[in-house]
């Protein structure tokens, strides 16, 4: 039996009360320049200090794993070390890179099998809030947390007071809060939109409470992790302003007031401010059709400067990103992003084959 958020709050006595938000883990260096990070099974307090903990995949064993930090133009170096019972990858998701670095089986390596390591070595291009995961049966070990985040920092830092990141998962989970391992590779799932979960969760985390003074100016990195789900959001008690989607800088503008597109993968990089003369509490919430739902929290304390204005946003350099693109011998190839079972998918080619949709979503092959 699958259970909801509200099931658990009420089991759980988790409604009342708050901790402090858990912070990332930063990954550390051996002696050798490599960031070494074993895949490998683990625990996570999903529900709530003193509640069972719920067994996940991870790297390091945690779920999101450690964080990778570099400069803008540095060369990463991360050796993956393969502890579970399947074999796997890691894809950068969102970095320019070289195409043998980038993680998928069958196609540009081949998988790392247990007790097996591959090294990945490239540099990063472009700054901003990128994320590292499996690209091996996806469906399965990025729904037991497989995943974690890379962020490369500008050559010069923008002016921030502080960096939040802030990974949002969502996880189907049973009455005992373990993995619901039916529903991995279920056919109505792969059939009817993806697998998604009713406990969310912010860094591992359950509604974690983070500190900000208020004056201060905080970037705010969004990372949506989620198999399927889209949220729409919401910063209610803090300003608010767009200024980078998907690990590019855009024109700063204030999204304070309107909801803010959610999608799986997806990155939203925000400059929040708390005005100088507020205290109390904020929150990034989640909306839907009756309501709304806390995702996360922030404190607000007061300002040591006193009465004033909220800081103006920060204007991120641009990446050096190609300016124009040769066309001259492209293909042109119509691609319908349409299927499953309420798109009317009959069948699809995989290898050659004209396989049946049921014979295809056996496949499980991404």
């Amino acid at each position: 039996m699958i259970t909801s958020r509200r099931q658990f709050l009420q089991g759980a006595g988790l409604a009342a009360g708050w901790a402090l938000c858990p912070g990332l883990a930063l990954a550390g260096k051996s002696d050798d320049g490599f960031i070494n990070l074993i895949a490998r099974p683990g625990e996570m307090p999903l529900l709530g200090t003193g509640k069972a903990a719920t067994r996940i995949w991870g790297y390091e064993g945690k779920s999101p794993g450690p964080q990778i930090r570099v400069r803008q133009g540095e060369e990463v170096r991360v050796r993956l070390i393969n502890k579970l019972p399947q074999p796997t990858t890691m894809h950068w998701h969102g970095v320019r890179i070289v195409n043998a670095m980038d993680g998928v089986p069958e196609l540009t390596q081949k998988a790392v099998p247990p007790g097996g390591r591959f090294d990945y070595v490239f540099r990063a291009p472009d700054a901003g809030t990128f994320w590292y995961h499996t690209h091996n049966r996806t469906w399965e070990q990025m729904a037991r947390g497989l995943y974690g985040t890379l962020i490369v920092e500008e050559k010069e830092k923008p002016a921030f007071d502080q960096d939040l990141t802030l990974v949002v998962d969502d996880w189907r989970l049973t009455e005992e809060g373990q993995i619901h391992e039916q529903s991995l590779g279920a056919l109505h799932e792969w059939a009817h939109g993806g697998r998604s979960g009713r406990w969310i969760t912010v860094n591992g985390a359950y509604r974690p409470q983070m500190k900000i003074r208020a004056g201060e100016r905080v970037r705010l990195r969004l990372v949506n992790v989620c198999n399927a789900s889209i949220y729409a959001l919401k910063l209610e008690g803090l300003k608010a302003d767009l200024i980078a989607l998907d690990g590019q800088p855009v024109a700063p503008r204030d999204v304070s007031s309107e909801p803010m597109l959610f999608s799986p993968a997806q990155r939203i990089d925000l400059a929040v401010a708390a005005d100088p003369n507020h205290q109390g509490k904020a929150s990034l919430r989640s909306l839907r059709r009756d309501g709304s739902d806390e995702l996360a929290g922030f404190v607000i304390e007061p300002s040591s400067a006193g009465a004033g204005k909220a800081p103006e946003p920060v204007r991120l350099p641009d990446n050096p990103l190609p300016k124009t693109l040769d066309r001259s011998g492209a293909l042109n190839i119509k691609v319908k992003m349409e299927g499953g079972a309420m798109g009317r998918l009959r069948s699809a080619v995989y290898k050659g084959r004209k396989l049946g949709i049921d014979e295809f979503i056996q496949v499980k092959s991404i």
